[in-house]
């Protein structure tokens, strides 16, 4: 290879590596700019986010004040209410009767109109059927509508859960304790006994 050749290449080669380093310098650069741009951008951002301790102070009271309003608002809606709620619970106790009152008004009725008919009635036997008349009605009307029960009967089993001993006779011929007399029957509300039975009860002779 001739020397002419050799010193071209040579020049080649240096103005390749001058071409690189203008390159990466001009690359460095770049990359400094960037950084320069972000850490300005970040301090910008901090500096625009930074909160002067008034302004948190009154951040914090405005929550603070609309808590307590939600507060009082709740409060407020709780104790409307638990009035409500009271004033229903009065009004289902003082009208619960209501149409049982209006059921026993047919009865009172009958009671009224079989007194005037006693003052001029010459017949006591026809007075007698016409208050069991009003009593079979009545005692119907409150097993079929209000589901109460009466219940008593002598020579059935005593049940202590049922009944209401008011006394006891020894029976030698008496293998358990039955009643022995219903001095007062008792009666149940569906399948609650709201009046136990007074009974007489015979018990086995010992």
């Amino acid at each position: 290879m001739s020397e002419e050749n050799k010193t071209t290449e040579s020049q080649t080669e240096k103005e390749t590596l001058t071409e690189n380093e203008a390159d990466a310098s001009q690359t460095n650069e770049s990359c400094e700019c960037q950084k320069e741009s972000s850490e300005e951008a970040t301090t910008e951002s901090t500096e625009e986010k930074e909160v002067t301790p008034e302004e948190r102070i009154a951040e914090l009271e405005n929550e603070v004040a609309d808590l307590k309003d939600q507060l009082l608002r709740r409060a407020a809606d709780f104790d409307n209410y638990r009035k409500r709620m009271l004033k229903e619970k009065q009004e289902t106790f003082d009208y619960a009767n209501a149409a049982l009152l209006g059921d026993l008004l047919e009865s009172l009725d009958n009671f009224d109109r079989t007194i005037d008919a006693a003052k001029d009635a010459t017949d006591p036997k026809s007075i007698a059927d016409g208050i069991k008349m009003i009593n079979t009605s009545l005692v119907k009307m409150l097993e079929e509508k209000y589901g109460l029960v009466g219940y008593g009967v002598e020579g059935e089993d005593f049940n202590p859960d049922e009944h209401e001993a008011i006394g006891r006779c020894e029976d030698e011929n008496a293998k358990t304790e039955t009643l022995k007399q219903v001095y007062l029957k008792g009666y149940k509300l569906k399948q609650k006994v709201i009046r136990h039975a007074k009974v007489m009860v015979n018990v086995p002779k010992q």
